[in-house]
């Protein structure tokens, strides 16, 4: 049972799921790229397979040929004809609101799973005891889709075929949050941190408690937009602004300057193509004509959210 509830299982699974996107591609005659494109898939299937097996070099590289690929226009979405919306419609319509159970559920069961496993005490009966949270949603989600295939009445071949149609339409984006991540551990690894710290001690009046709060803010949103992700933008921003200036220089509570500078570096990411499963992905699934649509909608949020998670922060993080 441990293994079959592994986090590992769970990666091969979502292997052989992608693995099927790149046969399905691979078969398809009319496609416009159709041997780039199943390579693709067929390399990022294989890295969830075995990727902990080819060591990190091998990994890497396989990444590069990925990168390679997509940088050259060579991975597209399938010309094949989708669903006629009239029958879209009247599936819709059949199905009501009970479409939505299935998004609804993985939540809820992300939460009663993990409660079981953690507190419950079934993660150590049945020997899952690393990564519950993963686990629960792997779970989750499986039990979700069972839910959705109930609820439709539609086939099990249904989920690749639509899967397939939806990886195809994200495309190379799919991959960008892993690799801006990996980014980032690089990045802070290699002593960007201390970097960032001279430049503003340099550059910037941070005697002044307001100046502190205001350059660290400033630089997780500004380096979000840069990386695409506010995980890989805090560890670097964290231990060259934060801990330095708003903590050890003035004092400041380090449990609230880390979850609003969160905050800050998420309103980057309503910014920045690089957040591309946030911003270009939704444009890419609806269609729309401009691809930075979604982002010039979030702009005049992003922008009042930041002033006042600015605010806050200078009037809480110094003060508890």
């Amino acid at each position: 049972m441990s293994t079959i509830l592994s986090l590992e299982a769970f990666y091969v699974l979502a292997g052989l799921i992608v693995l099927g996107v790149s046969v399905a591609v691979a078969r398809d005659a009319h496609h416009p790229t159709r041997w780039t494109s199943a390579a693709f898939w067929f390399l990022f299937g294989l890295l969830f397979l075995a990727g902990k097996q080819f060591g990190n070099a091998t990994a890497g590289y396989l990444v590069l040929a990925m990168v390679a690929l997509a940088a050259t226009n060579r991975v597209r979405k399938s010309d094949a004809a989708e669903t006629p919306p009239e029958e879209r419609v009247a599936s819709a319509t059949r199905l009501g609101n009970w479409i939505f159970l299935p998004a609804i559920l993985i939540p809820v069961l992300v939460i009663v799973l993990y409660l079981a496993l953690e507190k419950g005490g079934l993660g150590a009966m049945i020997g899952v005891t690393k990564n519950l949270t993963l686990v629960a949603l792997c779970l989750a989600t499986v039990i979700a889709l069972g839910v959705a295939l109930r609820i439709t009445g539609a086939s099990l071949i249904s989920p690749m075929q639509e899967g397939s149609r939806l990886l195809q339409s994200v495309g190379w984006a799919l991959v960008l949050p892993q690799l801006l991540a990996a980014l980032g551990g690089i990045f802070a690894k290699a002593g960007a941190g201390e970097v960032v710290a001279g430049l503003v001690a340099r550059g910037l009046p941070t005697q002044f408690p307001f100046v502190a709060v205001l350059a660290y803010c400033l630089a997780m949103a500004v380096f979000t937009i840069a990386m695409g992700n506010a995980f890989a933008a805090f560890a670097v921003i964290t231990s060259g602004i934060g801990i330095p200036f708003i903590v050890q220089m003035h004092g400041g509570n380090p449990a609230i300057m880390a979850a609003l500078g969160m905050l800050a570096g998420y309103c980057g990411t309503l910014c920045t193509p690089m957040a591309a499963n946030f911003n270009l992905v939704p444009a890419m699934l609806l269609d729309l004509d401009d691809k930075y649509a979604v982002i010039k909608a979030q702009l005049p949020i992003a922008g009042a959210v930041f002033v006042f998670n600015l605010l806050m922060m200078w009037a809480l993080v110094y003060r508890f």
